[in-house]
């Protein structure tokens, strides 16, 4: 396998469509150990359908246990790394090294081990130390620039490294931010940010001799967003990470819709394959990333005249997720999870891994009985009857509607 394509797994149905849209792998969290702790994560009771997804697929599952562990978390992953040791994954990730010794010592020297971003590796040195600990993958640091990771890479050839490609970015230090945990109690080292940076702030100067009277720093309705960072693109330049030694590219998600994990993950698959292919057909899926759900784009700290980006945007989309279709019960009808309301008459879209989208305005809404209804609402059953060439997995869409464009 070439450079692998690694999708985001905020719950059972996120990984389904990942690993369905072109991921060559997942990443997921569990309850009580990852730095996503508001995704939907994973528990016990998810375990036999991971497994069943996992052995249908053939793709690999990693586990993040990446948070910052204190005294009673790391008492806690002691008690469950037997349970742990259940689910089918093929490596961790990790970022505190207390971690790194409990999972040696508990499940064998064989295990697995991927340092999170989160232990801020940007230079050879430090992956040459987390090699010799015995780490196999590195996810270096977001700051690291593009010419450092072929040198990281030049200087540890035997040492898999692994860069986000794609989604939100924090304005700390890979991530080592206090603003969340000062602000609400919520601490994004435990996996529980609130996204202050996110937040709109109102500044002032005060001179030293004119103490008391304040200079106001004002951008938009007497706010400013300067915390808040560009999301990252770089589906444009997958050829220079390829070259610059990487073996896995990675997109940002847990906590995003479904739909986003989808759109996102195909669009990367098509472009990945096309550095081979030299198919320009992916610049269609590649119009979806602009659709989807995000901020301004950036390609982040990869090069030196970049180095990231601050927005004054808000969050931006023009379609909304409205569902996906389960099953053909009857010909041309099928069952289908509704997420959001559709109505008859609309312009639906269908997509598919390998389809861009079908139009489709001609459509027929039944309820449970097979009676037609004008309109259907989740969480209800319904049934959708079409002429067009879906499958099931197939996701439908619409445009959003004004009050619906600015969702995370």
């Amino acid at each position: 396998m070439g450079v692998e394509l690694l999708s985001p797994a905020g719950s059972v149905e996120k990984l389904r469509l990942a690993l369905a849209y072109g991921a060559d792998a997942a990443y997921l969290g569990l309850s009580d150990f990852s730095l996503r702790t508001n995704a939907k994560n994973f528990t016990e009771g998810d375990l036999d359908e991971v497994r069943r997804i996992k052995e249908a697929s053939g793709k690999k599952l990693y586990c993040t246990l990446n948070m910052l562990f204190d005294e009673p978390h790391i008492e806690r992953l002691k008690r469950e790394l037997p349970a742990i040791r259940n689910w089918p994954f093929d490596a961790y990730i990790v970022s505190d090294m207390g971690a790194v010794r409990l999972l040696r010592e508990r499940l064998g020297n064989e295990v697995e081990l991927h340092l999170s971003t989160q232990a801020s590796c940007t230079n050879s040195e430090s992956a040459a130390l987390y090699r010799d600990l015995g780490i196999q993958r590195v996810i270096l640091g977001r700051e690291t620039p593009l010419s450092d990771i072929r040198r990281i890479k030049d200087r540890n050839p035997d040492l898999e490294l692994e860069v986000f490609v794609h989604g939100a970015m924090c304005m700390a230090y890979s991530g080592r931010c206090l603003l969340s945990s000062h602000m609400t109690g919520r601490s994004a080292n435990s996996g529980d940010c609130a996204h202050s940076c996110r937040w709109k702030y109102r500044l002032a100067l005060e001179e030293r001799e004119r103490s008391g009277q304040y200079f106001p720093i004002e951008e938009e309705d007497g706010y400013t967003t300067i915390l808040s960072s560009a999301d990252l693109c770089m589906i444009d330049h997958l050829q220079s990470l390829v070259d610059s030694g990487v073996s896995s590219l990675k997109i940002e998600g847990r906590m995003k819709s479904a739909y986003y994990v989808a759109v996102v993950t195909r669009a990367y698959r098509k472009a990945l394959d096309a550095l081979l292919t030299k198919d320009e057909g992916w610049r269609e899926y590649r119009t979806d990333l602009f659709a989807v759900s995000h901020r301004e784009y950036s390609t982040g700290f990869f090069f030196p005249e970049d180095r990231g980006a601050i927005t004054q945007e808000p969050y931006q989309r023009t379609y909304l997720f409205c569902g996906l279709f389960e099953e053909e019960v009857r010909p041309g009808i099928w069952r289908i999870e509704v997420k959001n309301q559709l109505q008859s008459g609309m312009q639906l879209e269908y997509i598919t891994p390998h389809i861009p989208f079908i139009e489709d305005d001609a459509f027929t809404l039944l309820d449970e009985e097979f009676n037609v209804v004008l309109q259907a609402d989740h969480p209800k059953r319904y049934y959708l009857q079409t002429n067009k060439a879906v499958a099931p997995g197939a996701i439908i869409r619409r445009i959003s509607r004004p009050h619906e464009q600015t969702h995370r």
